[in-house]
């Protein structure tokens, strides 16, 4: 029986954040969620949620502040859903995701005496990410894009990001202009009327190219010849511009079709000394400057002596893949997305790397005929399906290098692999998203035979 009540203040002490960077304490042993709220504070929070097993409380006042309190960077940052850890020194940041990566290979892995490095931070962690996708709404008096506010789809207006780049930023106030000065219907996704849901840029840091695509509830674009001409006029590094269809009453963000409008098919972008083409639907990773650091990772973890064969599931565009090749004797790529293996096929042809084959299908389902040495796995939020994870115990590669954006499902296969036959050696956290809860982990694998 729940011991708080909804609508009432308490004073308590956080001991400890979750997963979400939640401060977490206690009424009388009850335990209570506070948004906003660090480790070692006092403070006084209203009770928003009652559950039988936690509640959900607001921060009211802070009573007794932690040494690693900083003051937020954005304006939104108290209703904005993405920056949640803006409050926080990098300092803190840092020691945070180590201790839940930590937490979540000792709790759920059920593991022991793993080698766990402490978190690589960013020397600049602003302005860092080459993808946004704003959603577009119904604002008091014009449209609005934003992002959305925590644990809801209200699209809070957000003026100068901290962590997007800015010339996204520029795009999407651009778009949002002409939308209200042409009378463009916004999306209204409770009634699943309207036409503009979503405005998504990618950009090359290294290049300067940039890709704009319109996610519209419908087949085509008003004054879409105006709008292009609007924007390359405003931001010349509009190189590729698609509108991407997406009639479905969804949460997805995306549609499957997408329809070019203006420019290339693709942007570039460079990794290091290699060059990638990336599409609309293509996977590539939103920090350019951490994804060398987690890629240089991967490939001492993988250890090679250009004897090997290698898999690289989930291979998106091929990043990895190709990095892999040139220390490799072969490498395949399996990726689901199909514009993805075929930018990752082109990617292959313009590095002048041949010995990278890429297959699409479904990592749990392509059937794994070739042996391999060495698996590289970087999947989704959900991990892997244990049907791949018994084929590679079958297969018993060497080593394997798991690439992970998810603590739990992290340790949770970790924790599989390693009661069937692998070691786990080290694992290495690095902050793609600084300013928010999540983190990236290398870890590498041994057979425990070898």
């Amino acid at each position: 029986m729940p011991i708080v009540e909804k609508d009432k203040n308490y004073r308590i002490t956080i001991t400890g954040m979750n997963h979400d960077g939640q401060g977490v304490g206690r009424v009388d042993g009850f335990t209570v969620f506070v948004d906003d709220a660090l480790e070692g504070e006092e403070v006084l929070v209203r009770i928003t949620k009652v559950s039988k097993s936690y509640s959900v409380g607001q921060l009211v006042k802070i009573i007794s502040p932690s040494p690693s309190r900083t003051k937020p960077f954005c304006p939104s940052f108290e209703k904005c859903g993405g920056c949640s850890l803006q409050h926080m020194s990098m300092d803190a940041q840092l020691r945070f995701k180590t201790n839940l990566v930590k937490e979540s290979i000792k709790r759920i892995g059920k593991l022991e005496n793993v080698v766990i490095h402490d978190t690589i931070g960013m020397k600049d962690s602003f302005y860092y990410r080459n993808k946004a996708q704003y959603p577009v709404g119904i604002g008091a008096d014009k449209p609005i894009a934003g992002f959305y506010a925590r644990r809801s789809h209200e699209i809070v207006e957000c003026k100068g990001c901290g962590i997007q780049n800015k010339t996204s930023d520029r795009i999407k106030d651009i778009i949002s202009e002409f939308i209200y000065k042409n009378n463009i219907a916004p999306y209204d996704e409770t009634k699943g009327t309207g036409l503009v849901r979503h405005i998504m840029t990618r950009q090359g840091f290294k290049t300067g190219e940039t890709m704009v695509v319109l996610v519209i509830n419908g087949n085509d674009f008003p004054n879409k010849d105006k709008l292009i001409q609007e924007l390359i006029r405003k931001e010349p590094s509009v190189k590729s511009i698609y509108l991407n269809i997406n009639t479905k009453n969804t949460n997805i963000i995306m549609g499957q079709e997408n329809i070019k409008i203006y420019g290339e098919d693709f942007i570039t972008e460079y990794i290091e000394d290699l060059k990638f083409r990336i599409s609309p639907l293509a996977f590539f990773q939103v920090n350019p400057v951490q994804t060398e650091v987690l890629y240089g990772k991967a490939l001492e973890y993988a250890d090679l002596t250009g004897n090997e064969v290698v898999y690289d599931l989930y291979c998106g565009t091929g990043t990895i893949s190709l990095f892999l090749a040139r220390k490799a004797k072969k490498v395949y790529g399996i990726e689901v997305v199909e514009d993805a293996i075929r930018d990752a096929v082109k990617n292959a042809e313009i590095n002048g790397i041949n010995n990278a084959e890429f297959i699409v299908g479904e990592a749990e389902k392509v059937e794994l005929t070739q042996k391999a040495d060495v698996v590289v796995l970087d999947p989704p939020r959900k991990g892997c399906d244990e049907r791949l994870l018994a084929t590679l115990v079958d297969m018993g590669p060497k080593r394997i290098v798991y690439v992970s954006c998810n603590p739990a499902t992290l340790a949770r296969d970790l924790k599989y692999l390693s009661e069937n036959g692998f070691s786990v050696q080290e694992v290495q956290p690095v902050d793609m998203f600084p300013h928010t809860a999540h983190v990236e982990c290398v870890i590498g694998m041994q057979r425990k035979d070898t």
